[in-house]
């Protein structure tokens, strides 16, 4: 079963982004493994709270890059 995993920074995707993630990775597995990689392929959009991430050694906040969190944030 294909498998992908997506971190991201919370409160920054809208759930009509998640789907796109979601439905463009499926896409991604059949065009590989062909059609029977549809019904199988799982994946998974999780997304880290503020400042549970870091580059380089450094925690980073969506203050701290100027970030603006998309206005619809319902779970998809």
């Amino acid at each position: 079963m294909p498998f992908a995993n997506f971190k991201v920074p919370e409160k920054t995707l809208t759930p009509k982004q998640k789907e796109e993630i979601v439905t463009r990775t499926t896409e991604l597995y059949v065009e590989i493994y062909g059609e029977r990689a549809r019904d199988n392929t799982m994946v998974l959009v999780e997304e880290v709270a503020d400042g549970g991430w870091g580059i380089g050694g450094n925690v980073l906040t969506l203050a701290m890059l100027g970030e603006v969190t998309p206005t619809d944030t319902g779970d998809a």
